[in-house]
């Protein structure tokens, strides 16, 4: 029986891989419209350390889900899903086709798969995790997750505070492991086709040295200035999602006088590195992908080519 079901593509790949510019690229050749799939992106004032398109680059190929949210109120997976769910529809109805675009692993998962029903965010229990992660370390963390959820200890990278913390929170707070909940769900049919691409270098030094040389721009553009004007505000910490992204806890850390100049410098780029590390060890179980080497000349060529031939 022939598939009916309307394309959304998915533009996913490790961070500085060059995926936004690609997506700006189809936009402007295809009509496809763009949503931002991007956890630091959401948040106001957070323009540089999340290589935020510029607002010239946003008229050219104007973005949903960029700059939606106070970085002091919280955005999570499930608010995505919501949000990218009843967009993607309105996109579909029109007769255009979404093209999600950006590295928030999660996002994606959390929008094909759906939602679990888990306990909501715990200040009380975060800030007692938060604390032991300070004394004891992240590993001490991730071994007791394995205690009490191996299933989740096993998914999530030892070097991942938020899942790792996100996971003992649910089993704090509802006194069962978090996969055993994930189990429990149904699972439903994604109302879309969709047409996977990764954009990715297929030598790992050459990530490496985009990273390094991004975050060294980033930090010539402004980013601790940036930072600096998100700490004056007094109402944002380091325990809010917005603060734990990469770059941002690393800058606001060297503010509270943590470390010198150059230590915040190898401390945001191996950061970074590792975000781009669990990135990749994401995609890899991810189904029916179709990878483009982001360093070849012709790689946006590539990636239209793959779409037009599948209809998307």
């Amino acid at each position: 029986m022939a598939d009916t079901r309307p394309w959304a593509i998915f533009l996913m790949g490790p961070t500085a891989a060059g995926k936004t510019d690609t997506a700006m690229a189809l936009h402007e050749r295809l009509g496809h419209e763009l949503i931002s799939v991007d956890s630091a992106m959401v948040y106001r004032g957070m323009d540089i350390g999340s290589a935020k398109p510029s607002p010239a680059e946003l008229s050219r190929a104007p973005h949903h889900l960029i700059d939606i949210r106070d970085p002091a109120t919280p955005y999570s997976a499930a608010d995505f899903r919501e949000d990218a769910l009843s967009l993607m529809r309105q996109i579909s109805a029109a007769g255009n086709v979404p093209l999600l675009v950006g590295g928030t692993m999660l996002y994606y998962k959390r929008l094909v798969e759906g939602v679990a029903n888990l306990p909501a965010a715990d200040p009380v229990i975060r800030q007692q995790l938060e604390a032991k992660w300070q004394k004891e370390g992240l590993l001490s963390l991730h071994k007791r997750l394995a205690e009490v959820d191996a299933v989740s200890a096993q998914r999530i990278h030892p070097n991942d505070p938020q899942r790792i913390m996100r996971a003992l929170e649910v089993y704090y707070a509802s006194g069962r492991p978090m996969s055993d909940l994930w189990a429990e769900q149904s699972r439903e049919t994604f109302p879309w086709r969709v047409l996977s691409i990764v954009l990715a270098p297929s030598d790992r030094n050459l990530l490496h040295q985009r990273i390094a040389t991004r975050f060294e721009l980033m930090m010539a553009e402004g980013l601790i200035n940036e930072v600096a004007a998100l700490k004056k505000r007094n109402d944002l910490h380091l325990g809010l999602p917005a603060m734990k992204s990469v770059g941002y806890r690393q800058v606001w850390e060297y503010l509270e006088g943590e470390y010198d100049y150059a230590t915040l410098v190898d401390r945001g780029v191996i950061a970074t590195r590792q975000l781009a590390k669990r990135q990749l060890t994401w995609l890899r179980s991810w189904p029916s992908l179709e990878w483009v080497d982001s360093e070849r000349p012709d790689a946006l060529d590539k990636v239209l080519k793959i779409v037009r031939e599948s209809g998307a």
